[in-house]
């Protein structure tokens, strides 16, 4: 809602076509970034940013917005720089143009109309509706809608308008962004909800009228004025394209770097493969002399081994005199010993026999005198039990 003492504004004052205007106190004073709510609307926790009151409505202190805008475009510069997304929501009437005109410039994600619950919580529902959108606009530009009707044709016309005005902006929203900006916090409550639960970082516009505490980079200034709407805008837009700008450099520093080490694995390989070939031409090289020299050393072997079988056959005669000469030797040998050990034998049995023969008599002697001794005793003891019996009682 414009207050009292903002400016009338309109699309021929704008300076949405002018160059980006530097950004000092007297651009901000210009735009009426200045200009705040009527004082009983305030809130109190903006009490830090309000400069005085003036005919009843507050003052907002442009030193203090200068400074919180130059450290949200750094923030947001070093996110985009890192590969991050920025996403700009601005659905009232006066933020809604420069939204879309600024994110269009710099290829921004953006939402300019009602937001949607669950736009970033339930992002998987969201996802299934932007590829329904663009599944339809590339079936329409390629004309192979699949329409029985002009009926059916004409609804999935107006399917595409619909989807496309609530989700244009996003269309190339693969993931989650990881900062927002919001123009008017009060009125986009949902997407401020849906922010601090997911824990993405906000920037934002906050007027005296807001809670500054509700974001991360809270940006004091009139959110209700389309030319300080505007010029906000633009600065944030120009830190998306610089984070943009940063993070191609980096890409390309990065895919010159892996270029260059491909580059230096492709000459590491090359140089390895020369080598391996070198390796491979001495080692053919050095088996065709090993093959040179194979036929000498046969033709020597060759030469060697009749001259080692004649030895062998000269060894192998003597070798079987000297067998047959020991081996008559050994005969005598043993012929002659046996003779003896049996002439031995012969001595050694007869005085076995005559042993045997004379212990054989004495035996018998001495068995023989034993008996008529044990006759006599048992022939004695009969007699004396006898006269025991007659010394009877």
């Amino acid at each position: 809602m414009t207050t009292a003492e903002t400016p009338q504004i309109t699309p021929e004052n704008t300076g949405e076509d002018e160059t980006l205007a530097p950004l000092d106190l007297r651009s901000l004073f210009v735009a009426g970034v200045h200009f705040g709510h009527p004082s009983k609307r305030w809130n109190p926790k903006m009490s830090e940013y309000i400069f005085g009151k003036r005919s009843r409505a507050h003052i907002i202190d442009l030193s203090k917005t200068l400074t919180s805008l130059n450290t949200a475009k750094e923030f947001i510069e070093t996110i985009v720089g890192k590969g991050g997304e920025c996403l700009l929501v601005g659905t009232k009437a006066q933020a809604q143009g420069a939204i879309k005109e600024q994110a269009d410039k710099v290829g921004a994600m953006y939402i300019n109309q009602r937001w949607l619950g669950g736009m970033m919580t339930n992002f998987q529902t969201i996802q299934a509706r932007i590829e329904r959108l663009v599944y339809l606009e590339d079936a329409f530009a390629k004309d192979t809608v699949v329409a029985q009707t002009k009926r059916e044709s004409l609804m999935l016309a107006a399917e595409v308008e619909r989807l496309n005005k609530f989700f244009g902006g996003i269309k190339e929203m693969e993931k989650l962004p990881q900062v927002l900006f919001i123009v008017d916090i009060e009125k986009e409550q949902i997407a401020v909800a849906e922010a601090k639960k997911l824990g993405i970082p906000i920037v934002a516009i906050v007027d005296t009228n807001c809670d500054p505490t509700e974001v991360d980079y809270p940006i004091p200034g009139n959110d209700d004025s389309v030319r300080s709407i505007t010029l906000i805008t633009r600065h944030i837009t120009e830190a998306i394209a610089s984070g943009k700008a940063a993070a191609k450099l980096a890409r390309e520093e990065r895919m010159a770097a892996e270029a260059e080490l491909e580059a230096q694995e492709a000459a590491a390989r090359a140089t390895a493969q020369a080598a391996a070939a070198e390796r491979a031409a001495k080692e053919a090289a050095d088996a065709k002399k090993a093959k040179a020299k194979a036929p000498k050393a046969e033709s020597k072997s060759e030469a060697k081994a009749p001259k080692a079988e004649s030895k062998s056959e000269a060894k192998a005669p003597k070798a079987e005199s000297k067998s047959e000469a020991k081996a008559p030797k050994a005969e005598s040998k043993s012929e002659a010993k046996a003779p003896k050990a049996e002439s031995k034998s012969e001595a050694k049995a007869p005085k076995a026999e005559s042993k045997s023969e004379a212990k054989a008599p004495k035996a018998e002697s001495k068995s023989e005198a034993k008996a008529p001794k044990a006759e006599s005793k048992s022939e004695a003891r009969p007699l004396r039990l006898s006269l025991s019996q007659r010394q009877g009682p």
